[in-house]
This record gives structure tokens, C-alpha cells and sequence, in this order.
């Protein structure tokens, strides 16, 4: 007997029984037919415990975030935030990425600043270096060594300053109790006083 002709045969035999259990098993998942006992899977009666798995978070992300919230914090002269979840935890991330995203909107938009963009308006360009005054709000020494120490020895002279830096430099000071005495002409001009 030649071996092709006993494996046709077989073959045959194999996709035949094959078909049959691929039929027997649909036709039991057919809807309206319920499963036998012995074939249904029971579910557990209490659900399953998801495993957490750790994504990895890069530490130096993490504190830059950190570090712009609080650079942001400081130029609004408000209070540092604080996390005490470790900085490679994936909710470390989550919290200084809103926290510095937060911080950045809030200090883009200070509480006047259309009064400052006002008084701007008649003194001068952001970048005005003439001295005795400097920056678009044109402050003296004096006033940026009594409103902003820090940022005077970190960056220079106001017109070395963003915009949003100089609003709150100003803001700061008129917050502690000046007002808008600094700028008694051009506050005039825009209804301020």
C-alpha cells in the first residue's frame, strides 16, 4: 500500500472531526440553548484584585515640574505647595504637572492686570533701559530692591524682566499698601485714582 493513499484518508478523518466539534461548540453558544453544567464557567463571587502595575516615572521630570510650581508660587508671593508622595510614583507626576500648570495660568493672569497693561500703555516698553527708570511700568532702583530682591540679583534691572514678572512686582507692591501712588500721572490718565 503506498503511504498517499493511506494519508488521504486520515486527513479527511481530521477535518471531518474537527468540523463536528467546531459545530457542537457553536451550536451550544447558539442563544435560547443554556450550557451543561459541567461546560459553564463559574465566576468568582468576589471580583478579581487588579495587580497594579508600576510605571516607571523619571525622578528629574518630576522636580522639574517641582521647581517651575515653585518658581511660579514665588513670583505670586504665595505659599510653596507640597507633596509628600515619593518622586518617582506615577501620582508624584500627576500632582506637580497640575500643580505647575495651575501656577503658571494663575501667574499669567494677575488680579489687575488690565490696570497694569493701562499704566503701561504711558510709560514705556517691557525692555525700556533709561535710566533712572526701568521696564514697561518704569520702576526705579529703589522700588525694585524694596518689591523684588530676588529677582533684581537673579535677572537684572525690570527690563530684563518678562511682562508678567514686572505686573507682579508691581502688584506686590501696590498690595502692600502704595496702591497706584507710584505711577500718580498715568494712573490718573486711566481712572485708577
Amino acid at each position: 500500500m503506498k503511504p498517499k493513499r493511506v494519508l488521504l484518508p486520515v486527513l479527511a478523518v481530521l477535518l471531518l472531526g474537527a468540523a463536528t466539534v467546531t459545530t457542537l461548540a457553536a451550536a451550544s453558544a447558539l442563544p435560547g440553548r443554556e450550557a451543561t453544567p459541567a461546560v459553564a464557567k463559574k465566576r468568582p463571587a468576589v471580583a478579581k484584585v487588579r495587580k497594579h502595575r508600576r510605571r516607571h516615572v523619571n525622578p528629574a521630570v518630576v522636580r522639574r515640574f517641582r521647581s517651575a510650581t515653585w518658581r511660579w508660587q514665588a513670583l505670586m508671593g504665595v505659599r510653596r505647595a507640597t507633596s509628600y508622595a515619593s518622586l518617582r510614583s506615577p501620582r508624584a507626576l500627576r500632582y506637580w504637572s497640575r500643580q505647575a500648570w495651575r501656577s503658571r495660568w494663575l501667574a499669567a493672569h494677575p488680579p489687575h492686570r488690565s490696570a497694569w497693561l493701562c499704566i503701561h500703555r504711558f510709560e514705556g516698553s517691557w525692555s525700556d533701559s533709561g535710566d533712572p527708570y526701568w521696564g514697561g511700568l518704569q520702576m526705579d532702583r529703589g522700588f525694585m530692591l524694596t518689591y523684588a530682591p530676588s529677582s533684581l540679583l537673579r535677572r537684572g534691572w525690570a527690563n530684563r524682566w518678562t511682562p508678567v514678572e514686572q505686573m507682579w512686582v508691581a502688584e506686590r507692591a501696590m498690595r502692600s499698601g502704595r496702591g497706584y501712588s507710584p505711577w500718580p500721572n498715568t494712573a490718573r490718565f486711566c481712572g485708577l485714582i
